[in-house]
């Protein structure tokens, strides 16, 4: 019984902690009930979808992708077109996520490929292949935008004629949000209350894409990517092309890390051209791994749990750190370091319980072969006899 508690406490380490954390900030700060509801479901909204799409490459072997802003580009590149050509509303963002689906599809052909031959390093690689794309992606829209492709909204483009601006106004915004929403408020005594917007729609997306996931585990190309995922040279000798599943799983992420990213901006109202998918595989990674996930085993609840305690310390953070020291950016270093704190953490550990495993396999293989050469020259002297 003990050791089951310490099994569950040690799994769960990382979400016990987070949520001490958050604890003492609500404690520390003694903000209003309402403000952290509100804000935590705003935040919850425009997250998961993005941190969802983390879960099949990790169920396929692969990792963490933090290749996903190649798919936030491709959603990008969608909502400057779709606010080039002053197309508002719902329909904007469909048509934004029709422009961004076989760009993120491209994308993550050629990031499947390139991390098919950097096995066992394609967290480290797929980080360095976003820097990659980013160039490509900053060259397109400085240079591409006004000169090979033509323009109809002058409001969004650079003085000098062509290029789009650093920061776009998106005529899309909250167009998901307003569709369907409910204003919730419940008492809790005293003058403390849960209050909080609540948007249907990029719910009803957050839940779909969660039936997907449970779906698509249950397919055959599910199956074959856990087998994958558990063990490349099983599958391989099972009859499994290996290499062109991983892929698939790489397109699938990029591909809703694309859906993600309009959901998020739409949610934000602004587009930060060149630098709106910077932080995307950062956070969304520390989100899922906050939940309790590894780099080799994620699910559904990890991502939901995870989304919520890691946006709840960005909520609380800020107004703890001015209640104990009068200045609010006190918070601020201390959650951006806990953000990059909690990915390093899960690289090292994953490191380090690879090279364990290693050296187990390792162990048993020579305990193997020590017991068949007791087991041959038992048998022989046996035959002598």
């Amino acid at each position: 019984m003990n050791n089951n508690i310490k099994k569950k406490l040690s799994n769960n380490a990382v979400p016990i902690l987070f949520l001490a954390i958050c604890a003492l900030g609500v404690i520390i700060a003694k903000p209003q009930l309402s403000y952290i509801t509100g804000e935590l479901v705003r935040r919850m909204v425009r997250n998961t979808f993005l941190v969802l799409s983390l879960i099949i490459p990790i169920y396929a072997g692969m990792g963490i992708n933090f290749g996903i802003p190649l798919g936030a580009m491709a959603g990008q590149i969608g909502l400057v077109f779709v606010t080039d050509w002053g197309i508002t509303g719902a329909a904007g963002l469909f048509l934004a996520a029709l422009i961004g689906t076989p760009i993120a599809i491209l994308l993550g052909i050629f990031s499947g490929n390139v991390l098919n031959r950097a096995k066992g390093r394609e967290m480290i690689t797929s980080m360095m292949l976003s820097f990659f794309i980013l160039g490509i992606y900053m060259l397109f829209l400085l240079y591409g935008f006004g000169t090979v492709i033509p323009y109809k909204n002058k409001t969004i483009m650079l003085s000098r004629g062509y290029g789009v601006k650093n920061a776009l106004t998106l005529d899309v915004a909250k167009a998901f949000d307003n569709l369907i929403k409910f204003n919730i408020k419940i008492p809790v005594g005293g003058t403390q209350s849960i209050a909080f917007e609540l948007p249907i729609v990029p719910i009803i997306f957050i839940v779909l894409i969660c039936f997907f996931i449970v779906w698509f585990k249950k397919t055959k190309i599910g199956h074959d990517m856990r087998a994958v995922g558990q063990d490349q040279k099983v599958a391989s000798n099972a009859g499994l092309t290996t290499d062109k599943i991983r892929v698939q799983s790489i397109i699938i992420s990029t591909v809703l890390a694309c859906y993600g990213q309009i959901i998020y901006l739409q949610n934000i109202g602004t587009l930060n051209t060149y630098a709106g998918q910077d932080q995307a595989a950062l956070y969304a990674a520390a989100s899922l791994l906050v939940g309790g996930a590894s780099v080799t085993r994620a699910t559904i609840s990890n991502a939901i749990v995870g989304t919520a305690l890691f946006h709840l310390m960005f909520i609380i953070m800020p107004q703890a750190g001015k209640a104990l020291t009068g200045d609010a950016m006190i918070g601020e270093y201390f959650r951006t370091f806990l953000s990059y704190a909690v990915v390093t953490v899960a690289l090292i550990m994953h490191a380090y319980n690879r090279q364990k495993q290693i050296e187990d396999n390792r162990r048993t293989r020579n305990l193997n072969r020590t017991q068949d050469k007791k087991t041959e020259t038992e048998t022989v002297k046996a035959d002598v006899q």
